[in-house]
């Protein structure tokens, strides 16, 4: 499903993770695709309230925790600065879809990285 809203539509996720050599750009790939589900499933349920998108959010949270490993088994992983880098692209997204108000740790609580 293509994503409608033009914002992330033209954002270019994870970019920081491209550039830095010590994040496998195939691991990033997965990253950038978890993201990416994120905002399909915004836009297929329209969660109306911040509960309703942290719940969706929970979910990528996980998804990124399973894929911390991946980066572990590639001998990089999700270090300080990555961790600020992807909670930074959960908050690009709240904000472009209209929860300007989500909070920055509910929106990645169940992170384990």
């Amino acid at each position: 499903m293509p994503i409608t809203n033009q914002q992330v539509a033209g954002h270019s996720f994870l970019r920081q993770m491209y550039d830095d050599s010590y994040f496998p750009d195939h691991v990033v790939d997965r990253g950038k695709a978890i993201l990416l589900r994120l905002c399909e499933r915004i836009e297929a349920e329209r969660p109306s309230d911040l509960e309703s998108l942290y719940a969706l959010t929970q979910a990528a949270t996980e998804e990124f925790n399973l894929l911390d490993r991946e980066f572990v088994a590639a001998g990089s992983g999700i270090e300080t600065v990555a961790r600020e880098w992807i909670c930074d692209e959960f908050c690009f997204v709240a904000s472009a879809f209209g929860f300007t108000e989500a909070d920055a740790g509910e929106l990645t609580a169940g992170r384990d990285w």
